[in-house]
């Protein structure tokens, strides 16, 4: 394809040289930017790679590392999507494969490289890329997912964090200009500006240093509070798609029957509807095109409970399609809780990590997931003493509540854990560190039949 094939907006559509687009795909997580639940770690992945250099020593590291980054997304991987009728890949990266905080403003080229295999491999199978920097530096929200291990989110109040996401996009823009296999830069995943104030301006200013590089690709903007607040970016900016998250409560770990009850509320069709209509409405009231950059649910292992995500999973992308909604599910492949692809429950790998993943399940380490269940006794005490002692304290961005979880279980808990899984891997040689990875590759992994079964019939 050439620079004119390139999709733009125009009004509330996609367009590509033929009219309309509807992008449906992925999020590719855990590759560019690991997470905990995907690959089996605990905490940050800063954390968990500086304690697995510690272990593995620096051969070993890069090994394990290198391969594992090759073999994550290859054009097997590529080649299924397409399978599946699927166009589009929304690919998470984290600013450390291009940049160092003890180097700022040097960019990497190896960071290139690794991104390149993945925009040339979809794009030789028809499918276009989304790319997401999912960790600016300083973190852009108070999660695991933006590499943040202590749940404050610097990025909004330090400007020369700031001034350091403007440049590394100023050189994937230029790298990237013209490319139209590239649908268009997701800036910032999941911005979470405690105050609001610093989120327009930034992203008013990001569009103008962007557009002096590449006039032409589309930014795909994220809301604020974890893209589901629209009211502070102010009026849209031009060839910009405004992307929803779109989570329902029956497909968390702990979200109840669907229809039923989930966290105290019933939800059923209707509900869902209700909802992606709410965190949507932007859209629709300034006339831009609806993209719902992540939803879906996890899947627990029960067949029952499972064949109910599936029907809510159904139900979101039947509501999508009748709204001309495009998407990017999550997430393509992991370890067994969300993928399509799954690494293969009896491999090396994951009997290697098994003590820390039970672990983890136990005391619920684990944000996205796993329950309180095995650390109530701990919990109850504090939470009760900030009902009583702090009533009207409501952090932001969910409340005292899920706060409390978040440092003890998700931060304190976390960082103790990081060990445990480095502990796995004392005595690995460079060698099967690099066949440890190979868990990944495509070949070596199982397919969720079901879920592949829904997509061919959502994408027919």
């Amino acid at each position: 394809m050439t620079q004119a094939d390139m999709l733009r907006v125009r009004g509330d559509r996609i367009v590509g040289p033929d009219g309309p687009v509807t992008l449906r795909g992925f999020g590719l997580g855990g590759w560019m930017n690991m997470e905990n639940f995907i690959t089996g770690y605990a905490g940050a992945e800063s954390q968990q790679r500086r304690a697995l250099r510690r272990v593995l020593g620096d051969e070993g590291y890069s090994r394990f590392f290198d391969r594992f980054l090759e073999g994550f997304f290859t054009d097997d991987d590529a080649a299924f999507l397409a399978s599946l009728g699927l166009n589009s890949l929304r690919i998470p990266f984290n600013y450390r494969h291009f940049e160092v905080d003890d180097e700022p403003f040097v960019i990497r080229e190896e960071g290139f490289r690794t991104l390149d295999r993945v925009v040339d491999a979809c794009a030789r199978h028809g499918i276009y890329t989304i790319l997401d920097l999912h960790a600016v530096p300083g973190s852009q929200n108070q999660h695991w997912h933006s590499d943040n291990p202590t749940q404050w989110a610097h990025f909004w109040s330090q400007r020369q964090l700031q001034d350091r996401a403007v440049h590394l996009w100023e050189a994937i823009a230029a790298h990237y200009r013209g490319n139209a296999w590239v649908a268009g830069y997701n800036p910032v995943n999941e911005p979470a500006d405690a105050h609001g104030t610093a989120i327009g301006p930034f992203y008013r200013r990001l569009e103008a240093a962007i557009r002096a590089v590449d006039p032409d690709h589309i930014l795909f903007l994220d809301g604020n509070r974890y893209s589901t607040q629209f009211d502070q970016l102010g009026d849209p900016l031009p060839n910009c798609v405004y992307t929803a998250h779109d989570y329902a409560l029956p497909g968390f770990v702990d979200g109840g029957p669907y229809p039923g009850v989930s966290r105290g509320e019933f939800v059923d069709r209707d509900r869902i509807e209700q909802v992606f209509l709410e965190r949507t409405a932007y859209m629709r009231e300034t006339g831009t095109p609806i993209w719902v950059g992540e939803f879906g649910p996890v899947y627990t292992g029960d067949q029952a409970r499972d064949e109910q995500r599936y029907r809510l999973l159904e139900d979101q992308l039947e509501i999508y399609a009748r709204h001309e909604a495009s998407w990017a599910l999550w997430t393509y492949k992991d370890i067994g809780l969300q993928g399509v692809v799954t690494v293969d429950p009896d491999s090396a790998y994951l009997r290697r990590i098994a003590p820390v993943l039970e672990k983890k399940a136990r005391l619920g380490v684990d944000s996205w997931g796993s329950t309180d269940a095995g650390v109530r006794d701990v919990l109850e005490p504090i939470e009760r003493l900030f009902a009583q002692e702090f009533p009207d304290f409501q952090p932001y961005p969910w409340g005292a509540r899920r706060w409390i979880h978040g440092h003890i279980r998700h931060v304190m808990l976390a960082e103790a854990m990081v060990d445990d899984f480095a502990r796995a891997f004392e005595g690995v040689d460079p060698h099967e560190a690099e066949a440890l990875a190979d868990a990944f590759a495509f070949p070596n992994c199982q397919v969720r039949e079901g879920l592949a079964g829904i997509l061919r019939r959502a994408t027919r």
